[in-house]
């Protein structure tokens, strides 16, 4: 396949990046507490077994980083799944992948900035809720235009300070543990409590996996990397492993020190979102709580960093193929930012959070949207390993080129089945409005003469 040229008057992605930016990039996506919103949900479906729903979900997502890891090699460019569903499986595919992906791309940025305005506003209730959200725009949306090797570096700050507050959670749950002893059986984390229940445990798994999304951001950077490809595919693996780690022993701990029994949160399901801040209460006090939740904060707007610069390189490699607008793909030669992608991708967040700031059930409509998005487009990046494979001949079709890659889509299959049937429709219709725009560009192209 042929790599489209960089527009020479328009400048060139910088290669700026090396491993532990493109490492950095990924972490802050997915945020190194990402459990702490969703434990009490886990909890309540698995019936206590949440670090094993994370071994799982680890395992789970580990399909799909290695069809990011094998197709990263094979077309080392930015537009991650887009590119990827191109070269694997053609042109309109293609197009279908990054359409999807906008949804993942475009609205996970703005879900993180809306967790970051409400996060602000219990700290400081005084100040709205949209407003801080706005800032956590601003903010961010500068430092991206300022240059990624600088965001990255940012970047790498707030994440210390993430890890920083974890290691405080960490410390603190065992020694609450060696003085008091668990609240409940020291092996449920992993068996639950009770009966073992595996279609319990798989369910909860399905919504687990959610909390990886974010990490194939890193494959957005492909072109930015110093390294090349290698760096990327290595990277991509390594932001798995680490973020599987930190999801299970963040669930071994709180599963041990929660209050509340997996009966009595499946009982109360008003309660399970605050679960894990129940938990840190009750082990340790309200100082450890406002921590974490100050972390969470700064935390989910440099997700939002990450995310955006991922949505605005997705645009910048759509519009250079002339799928969108031709002036996404200029790229300022100062900084070596597609400006106008990250301002486009920065005015959608902004108007996505925003709207939903100021509706009750705006950030269950925004996370229910993403995850459909984010969802097609994995599974459109395995069926594109195996074409890609299928194309070079069979003797290159290995069963890591076909077994992996299926075990990944049947994941997320699952998952999309398993989504809220309003997620599942907004899906449906954002499909059918790519496949007419799809149509239109078609309709629109020079056919080649015939003979």
């Amino acid at each position: 396949m042929a790599t489209p040229p960089p527009f020479a008057d328009e400048g060139t992605l910088h290669r700026a990046l090396g491993f532990r930016d493109l490492v950095v990039y990924g972490l802050l996506f997915i945020a190194p507490m990402a459990p702490v919103g969703v434990f009490g949900t886990l909890s309540a479906k698995s019936h206590g077994a949440v670090a094993l729903v994370y071994v799982m979900a680890t395992v789970a997502m580990a399909f799909t980083a290695h069809s990011y890891a094998r197709m990263v090699r094979v077309a080392p460019q930015a537009g991650s799944v887009y590119t990827y569903a191109r070269v694997g499986l053609g042109e309109g595919p293609g197009f279908i992948a990054g359409w999807m992906a906008m949804l993942d791309y475009l609205l996970i940025p703005a879900v993180a900035y809306l967790f970051s305005g409400i996060a602000m506003h219990a700290l400081v209730p005084s100040v709205p809720s949209w407003l801080w959200t706005a800032a956590a725009v601003a903010v961010t949306t500068a430092l991206n235009l300022w240059g990624v090797r600088a965001a990255a570096a940012v970047g790498f700050v707030v994440l210390a300070v993430e890890l920083a507050v974890l290691a405080v959670f960490v410390v603190t749950a065992v020694i609450a543990l060696a003085q008091d002893g668990p609240r409940r059986g020291w092996l449920t984390p992993f068996t639950g409590e009770g009966d073992f229940d595996a279609g319990a445990v798989l369910s909860a798994v399905s919504v687990a996996v959610l909390s990886y999304l974010g990490f194939d951001a890193i494959a957005a950077f492909a072109e930015e990397s110093a390294g090349g490809s290698p760096k990327v595919a290595r990277a991509l693996v390594t932001c798995l492993a680490v973020a599987g780690t930190l999801f299970v022993l963040q669930g071994c701990l709180a599963a041990l020190l929660a209050p509340m029994s997996p009966a009595e949160l499946a009982a109360r399901p008003a309660g399970q979102g605050a679960a894990f801040y129940d938990t840190v209460d009750a082990a340790t006090g309200l100082w450890l709580h406002h921590l974490v939740a100050a972390s969470k904060a700064l935390g989910a707007a440099f997700a939002a960093l990450a995310g955006q610069a991922a949505a605005g390189r997705l645009l910048f490699a759509m519009a250079r193929d002339r799928r969108l607008p031709g002036r996404l793909a200029k790229v300022d030669r100062a900084s070596g930012v597609p400006r106008l992608a990250v301002l486009g991708a920065a005015a959608v967040t902004l108007l996505a959070a925003v709207w939903a700031a100021q509706r009750p059930d705006g950030l269950g409509r925004l996370v229910s949207v993403v995850d459909v998005g984010a969802l097609t487009a994995f599974g459109l990046l395995h069926v594109s390993v195996v074409g890609w494979y299928a194309r070079q001949g069979a003797e290159r079709l290995l069963s890591r080129h076909v077994v992996v890659p299926l075990l990944g889509l049947a994941v997320v299959t699952a998952v999309i089945a398993t989504a809220a049937t309003a997620a599942q429709l907004v899906g449906a219709v954002w499909l059918a409005a790519g496949l007419l725009v799809l149509a239109g560009q078609a309709a629109r192209r020079p056919h080649a003469p015939a003979g």
